[in-house]
């Protein structure tokens, strides 16, 4: 059998900002319905357990005022040259996945000029001229459309190795006013990965993806406060909640299942699950319905690990973080062996989906 050139990962890191935020912090908030700009008639006890019950997050992270998106992105990529032990002067490219680039602490304005893997190269002082740098904007799926563009990048023989990293502060950009505020976190994830020589399937072995955005564009997007009384021109993360739960539910399993029929698999070739942590019961309500389009009844137990209870949902930042956790044996009851199959998923903003199927 010839040989193929593979795109194989060979170090994760991640960075977890210190402060915990325990839902009790919210307990202080003043809601407003986003629809009556009125405040709701519900105790924030009740918003809070109800939001706690739908997604399972009880905490999330965090930056600290000091640190910017680029920052936690450095961070992730250092962990992650020392994971693969070469060093940074040794990459490539820096394909940086965000949604609204650095945000300072104390206003919602965002800085993407230059781009943030332009920021980040600089932050690691690379100094390789050969070392590319651009940034993807993608949604919460921007880490797989970035690993599904390094894929692109290795295959043709344009690079042999580089990191891809999602990283989003969206604490800062969140509606304060808003109960959905409380679904996100900060963080980032990187992954370096190698162009390998291989005459057996290995890495990323198959990728699918999909795009809806004449109906779907705005399920995700920024608008203005829910509190009337603050006007201007900022603009916060909105979310057509219900909607996109509908959308997700109903597409991505679709898109799953392709990645897997294109890397010659089943479904009981796959050993894990990664898939954006963006709500709990959304993401198990995708994988069963990727069980029911294999006309499968029984989903092994511990096959989708979430991380979403003690990290909230970090956008970009999910996948790779939930992958280097994982690997770094940092989630009780949850490993990836040698030959094990495994899918990284996310759908998000656009509205876009992404599935990849790895060989690890």
């Amino acid at each position: 059998m010839a040989k193929k050139i593979y795109t194989r990962i060979i170090g994760t890191g991640s960075c977890l900002p210190p402060k915990v935020v325990k839902n009790n912090y919210f307990l202080d908030s003043q809601f407003y319905d986003a629809t009556t700009k009125q405040p709701f008639d519900k105790s924030n006890e009740e918003i809070i357990q109800k939001f706690f019950e739908i997604t399972n997050i009880e905490e999330r992270r965090y930056a600290e005022t000091d640190q910017v998106t680029s920052d936690l992105a450095a961070h992730a990529i250092r962990e992650a040259c020392k994971s693969a032990e070469i060093s940074e002067e040794s990459l490539d490219f820096i394909v940086v996945a965000h949604n609204f680039g650095d945000i300072e602490h104390g206003n919602v304005r965002t800085d993407i000029l230059p781009g943030l893997a332009n920021k980040v190269k600089m932050k690691l002082k690379i100094k390789n001229p050969s070392c590319i740098c651009h940034d993807v904007i993608s949604g919460c799926p921007g880490w797989t459309q970035a690993m599904i563009t390094a894929d692109a990048y290795i295959k043709s023989g344009y690079r042999k190795r580089g990191v891809v990293v999602g990283s989003d502060v969206l604490s800062r950009i969140s509606d304060p006013y808003d109960r959905d505020s409380m679904i996100f976190a900060d963080g980032a994830g990187a992954t370096v990965v190698e162009g390998v020589e291989s005459e057996e399937p290995t890495g990323i072995i198959s990728h699918a993806s999909r795009s809806d955005s004449v109906v779907y564009a705005n399920l995700l997007t920024l608008g203005n406060s829910n509190n009337p009384d603050i006007t201007g021109s900022e603009r916060w993360i909105k979310m057509a909640g219900h909607k996109l739960y509908i959308y997700a539910i109903k597409n991505v399993p679709g898109v799953v299942k392709e990645s897997i029929d294109k890397a010659g698999l089943h479904l009981k070739d796959i050993k894990k699950v990664l898939i954006h942590q963006a709500n709990e019961k959304m993401d198990e309500a995708i994988l069963s319905g990727v069980f029911r389009l294999y006309g499968e009844k029984e989903i092994p137990e511990g096959i989708m690990p979430m991380s979403i209870r003690f990290l909230g949902n970090s956008s970009t930042a999910t996948v790779p973080t939930l992958l280097d956790l994982i690997l770094k044996e940092k989630i009780e009851g949850q490993e990836i062996h040698k030959g094990d199959h495994i899918i990284l998923c996310s759908v998000g903003a656009g509205m876009n989906i992404n599935s990849i199927v790895y060989k690890w």
